[in-house]
């Protein structure tokens, strides 16, 4: 909804002003909001991960099947199914092992600092300091800390392939977009978390930060999304069936 509201608003919304926070109500905020850091949880061992593959009732049934196979002899039904069971686990690890990998990617997209307005004087903190109601500045070459709503832009452009894919870098404005359901890659008046700043200089007013961040919801997903295979997926849409073919 921020890119909808004007500068005006946002400012309201967010309890802030021109003169940014004070480190008081800074404090305050981010005992509030938490850091402005991408979290992550545990990581897994490779050998867990490994494990996790065959924590399926239908893929140890298949393992029990292959070892039936083989005692009664059908060697070639028993290989069949070992094979089969054992790409299922190398695709989970790949999947799992890939989430992971790019969560830290995430992580490392992060700026280290940021210039920002602090008792009515831009100075220098660890973007981790970040709350909504910040007013930061950057430049060309400056990594967005946190999801802002730009204020001010002066010949602003920024790379945000990162996020939406977009190879082209993004022209910035201040002005308010009318469609609430804009996608942001659309929403030119914002800046977004991780992306950089390939073109003059301007001022926003962080609006989010951390896993409420647009980067932070993508790695919120990648954490909790199922990385069952499709063979995984397809046994249990057959289990289900079977059972409710009987009960």
């Amino acid at each position: 909804m921020w890119h909808t509201l004007n500068s005006a608003e946002v400012f309201a919304l967010t309890g802030s002003s021109v003169e940014g926070l004070s480190s008081a109500e800074a404090f305050v905020r981010i005992s509030k909001y938490g850091p402005n850091e991408i979290l992550e949880k545990e990581k897994k061992p490779v050998w867990k991960i490994i494990l996790n593959q065959f924590n399926n009732f239908m893929i140890l049934v298949l393992i029990a099947a292959a070892v039936i196979s083989g005692v009664i002899g059908d060697l070639t039904d028993s290989l069949i199914i070992l094979v089969i069971v054992i790409l299922n686990a190398l695709v989970g690890f790949v999947q799992e092992y890939r989430a992971e990998k790019v969560i830290e990617a995430l992580k490392e997209m992060t700026a280290l600092n940021a210039i920002v307005k602090r008792n009515g004087y831009y100075v220098l903190l660890p973007s981790s300091n970040l709350v909504p109601g910040d007013i930061v500045l950057l430049e060309t070459g400056n990594a967005i800390p946190a999801d802002i709503r730009w204020i001010e832009t002066h010949n602003i452009r920024v790379d945000e392939s990162a996020l939406t894919g977009e190879s082209a870098a993004t022209d910035k404005s201040v002005e308010s977009i009318v469609d609430l359901s804009a996608p942001p890659g659309d929403r030119t008046n914002m800046g977004f978390k991780g992306t950089i700043v390939t073109n003059g200089r301007g001022v926003g007013l962080v609006v989010s930060t951390g896993m409420d961040s647009e980067i932070g919801k993508i790695a919120t997903l990648l954490q909790e999304e199922s990385t069952d295979t499709p063979l995984q997926k397809r046994m249990a849409e057959f289990s289900k069936s079977y059972r409710s073919s009987f009960f």
